[in-house]
C-alpha cells in the first residue's frame, strides 16, 4: 500500500531479448537466457544514476545528442546483463586504442554530423569495430567519450566562427549543431566559463 499525495514521475527502461542478445554479441559473450533479480524490490544505484543522467535529455528532446543517449543506454544494458544476467566475455578483447586511420575516420564522421544525430554503432561500424570496443578505444585514444569529444568540437568550431563579426550568434549556433542560440549559450558557458557573446567581445574589442 502506498500514499501518493503529490505529483511524481516514473522513468522506465525496457530491455527486450534482442537488445540483450546484441550486447552479448558485441562483447563476445554467451547470450543471456534469463535475468535473475530475485523477488524483492531492488535499489540499484547504477541504474538510478544512469537514469538521472538522462533526465536533462528527456526534458529537452530537441537538444538531445544521440551519441550521449546511446552511451547511457549501452552502459545500462551492459550493467543489467552483467549483474542480473551473469554475462561474461568468452575472450578478452584487445585493450589498445584506435589505429590512426580509425581515429581520422571517427573524427571525420563526428565532425560531419556535428549536430550529434547519428548512432554510436554507425561510427563504430565505419571503424570496423563493435560499439563497445569502439567506445573504449576512442576514450583511450582521445581521453573522452565520443559524445564528449563532439561537444568540445562544437565549442572549437563555434570559437572560430565567433571571430567573424558578420555571423550572428544564432547563425553560429545553427552552424555548430545547436538547436538555437540559448542552447549554444548554455553549453558554451559550461565549457568556457563565459557566454559566446562575452567571449566574442573579449576577442574582438
Amino acid at each position: 500500500m502506498a500514499l501518493l499525495d503529490k505529483p511524481y514521475h516514473d522513468l522506465f527502461f525496457y530491455l527486450p531479448d534482442n537488445a540483450l542478445h546484441a550486447i552479448a554479441d558485441d562483447v563476445n559473450a554467451h547470450r543471456i537466457s534469463d535475468l535473475d533479480h530475485g523477488s524483492a524490490p531492488i535499489d540499484d544505484v547504477t541504474i538510478s544514476s544512469l537514469g538521472r543522467a538522462l533526465l536533462p535529455a528527456l526534458s529537452r528532446p530537441d537538444q538531445v545528442n544521440q551519441l550521449f543517449v546511446d552511451h547511457i543506454l549501452f552502459a545500462l544494458g551492459v550493467h543489467v546483463a552483467r549483474k542480473y544476467g551473469g554475462m561474461r566475455p568468452i575472450t578478452r578483447e584487445a585493450r589498445g586504442g584506435l589505429a590512426p586511420w580509425q581515429e581520422r575516420r571517427a573524427k571525420e564522421i563526428l565532425s560531419t554530423h556535428i549536430d550529434g544525430r547519428l548512432m554510436l554503432k554507425e561510427v563504430a561500424r565505419e571503424c570496423g569495430l563493435s560499439a563497445s570496443h569502439f567506445s573504449r578505444a576512442f576514450h583511450r585514444t582521445l581521453g573522452a567519450a565520443p559524445h564528449q569529444w563532439l561537444l568540445k568540437h562544437r565549442i572549437t568550431v563555434a570559437k572560430e566562427k565567433l571571430r567573424d563579426r558578420r555571423i550572428s550568434l544564432s547563425e553560429v549556433a545553427l552552424a555548430c549543431g545547436f538547436t538555437d542560440q540559448s542552447h549554444m549559450t548554455r553549453v558554451f558557458t559550461r565549457f568556457v566559463g563565459v557566454s559566446p557573446g562575452a567571449w566574442r567581445r573579449s576577442r574582438l574589442d
